[in-house]
């Protein structure tokens, strides 16, 4: 009866994907010799792979050894490249589809990261096959490429090993962990250009699975949201809180629809579950205001007030205006986001584009980012923002 061998860390109960037999590095000639390059090195066929099951999921690595490619005997550092097949004419045509995995190896005996074998196995399954499930077993055929590492010339010294096959071994599809993304975008019917353009929309600054973005909708407008571009995720896949009476409501094809028209700050919130699989997503809708901070106004206190607000245009298409600043000073600005501290939702101008704050700011945009990210006031003069374009100037 074929055995499925799950590995284990307790030694006792450890069976590796142990191959037969390994070479020694030799490095007894100081001369490099690379006309052996087109000769195939020996890569060891496992002991145990006719009659068993290889468990890429339980094993936590297989062993791979093998003879030192011939390089006449030269002490040069060698780097293995572990290469995976699904596809028997990999034998024969190293030109079929394989994986070259990522981590590489500098010794004849590796231990090689079963979690990435069963990574390009399943890809390599899905790919050749998108609408089947992964098998519970299936053959894999695995080769090595060597090169002389410590150079410029990254196939330096390339050389191939025999392919070998594991008859027997199981593959098992692992979602990822979940990951909050450095943005979310907004698509909808009165978003730059209209659902077409994939906004992208800020975290909130030092604090992860938050972001925010300013939109105008009129009177029935409807928007979705996602996590990278045409990733299109609507009302069903969100949990929404309407500060703003913004009457949202379920539109066509479940995107998010307003009855009322108006400027709108959507302030995401996710959460990863227990699994680390998924998020859970809450969307707040406030009503936008945007304020000058501190010492370009004047202001003793920094922070959000009436009497700092830009003024909204009549839509999309319009600027948001300041009051004229009172002092020469540094421009420092924000949108208000709920209870969310000023200084993490603030942005600057840097070639007439909206920079929104990304990582601590101890005093101030000259010192932190540099001059360039500097924005000085001047008495009587007012900043223009158009939040659909993300342009912004002062004048």
């Amino acid at each position: 009866m074929k055995k499925i061998y799950k590995f284990m860390l307790l030694p006792a109960m450890v069976l590796p994907l142990l191959f037969t037999s390994c070479d020694d590095d030799r490095d007894s000639n100081p001369t490099l010799d690379l006309s052996h390059v087109d000769e195939e090195f020996v890569l060891n066929t496992p002991a145990l792979a006719e009659k068993n099951t290889y468990d890429l999921v339980s094993a936590k690595t297989l062993n791979l050894t093998c003879s030192q490619p011939n390089y006449g005997g030269a002490p040069y550092g060698v780097e293995y490249y572990v290469q995976v097949s699904i596809d028997p004419e990999f034998k024969n045509d190293s030109t079929v589809t394989h994986t070259q995995l990522k981590t590489f190896y500098k010794r004849a005996n590796m231990d090689v990261d079963a979690s990435e074998v069963n990574s390009a196995v399943v890809a390599l399954f899905q790919d050749a096959h998108p609408d089947t499930s992964v098998p519970e077993e299936m053959p894999v055929y695995i080769r090595l490429r060597a090169v002389i590492g410590g150079t410029t010339n990254p196939n330096y010294g390339q050389t191939f090993s025999n392919v070998i096959t594991l008859p027997s071994v199981k593959a098992t599809y692992k979602a990822p962990d979940a990951e909050f993304t450095d943005n979310l975008y907004l698509i909808g019917s009165s978003i730059q250009e209209g659902w077409k353009s994939w906004k992208p929309i800020p975290e909130v600054q030092g604090v992860p699975g938050q972001y925010y973005g300013i939109v105008y909708l009129p009177a029935g407008g409807e928007f979705k949201w996602g996590t990278k571009n045409n990733d299109y995720r609507g009302f069903n896949r969100i949990t929404i809180v309407d500060e703003a009476e913004a009457g949202v409501t379920e539109g066509d094809n479940q995107n998010i629809k307003v009855a009322n028209a108006g400027w709108y700050t959507l302030y995401f919130k996710g959460k990863i579950t227990e699994d680390k699989k998924n998020i859970d997503w809450t969307m707040t809708v406030y009503k936008t205001q945007v304020c000058l901070i501190g010492a370009c106004m004047g202001q003793e206190t920094w922070g959000f007030a009436d009497n700092v607000a830009l003024t909204p245009p009549a839509d999309q298409n319009g600027e948001w205006v300041s009051p004229a600043f009172t002092a020469s000073a540094e421009l420092r600005v924000s949108v208000k986001v709920g209870d969310i501290d000023w200084y993490r939702t603030e942005f600057t101008i840097y070639k007439g584009n909206i920079f929104w704050r990304n990582k601590d700011m101890p005093n101030n945009w000259a010192e932190t980012f540099g001059a360039d990210y500097s924005v000085s006031t001047a008495a009587g003069k007012k900043l223009y923002v158009n939040f659909d374009t993300n342009k912004a100037e002062v004048k």
